[in-house]
């Protein structure tokens, strides 16, 4: 089996926050490390080159494939701001509706700017998130 591409490392999230080059999606990403903190008081860490990650979990999937990631986190990308988290469930739908201006896939929530979302939604949202991966994987 390959190991997984994506792990914790070392390299400081600030070095990360300060090669983005837009001033106005430096300010939402460090907006949404300082909500994410805040959420439960996890510390933010790097996972591999691009995604920053807060709390951590370990899965195990049946194909015996397991590894540890992040509970949720962001990147910042071409054109988006990528935010991971669970949102399979029906409440989690129902706050993506009120949520604002947004393309949601599997566990990849996608926004151009926090100013096109609802940001007492979004803090909903990555606490039930979160929550859900908890009861998941409660390793």
């Amino acid at each position: 089996m390959t190991a997984n591409k994506t792990i914790a490392t070392a390299v400081p999230v600030s070095d990360y926050l300060a090669a983005i080059t837009d001033p106005q999606r430096r300010a939402d990403c460090e907006q949404l490390q300082q909500m994410m903190q805040d959420i439960r008081g996890y510390k933010a860490t790097m996972w591999g080159p691009a995604i920053v990650g807060f709390g951590q979990y370990h899965y195990r999937y049946d194909s015996g494939r397991e590894g540890d990631m992040c509970m949720v986190g962001f990147s910042s990308r071409k054109t988006d701001i990528s935010i991971y988290l669970v949102a399979a469930s029906d409440k989690q739908q129902q706050l993506l509706a009120q949520l604002g201006k947004h393309k949601m896939g599997k566990a990849c929530l996608s926004v151009r700017r926090l100013s096109d979302i609802q940001l007492p939604v979004l803090q909903q949202l990555i606490e039930n998130s979160i929550a859900t991966t908890r009861l998941r994987y409660p390793g």
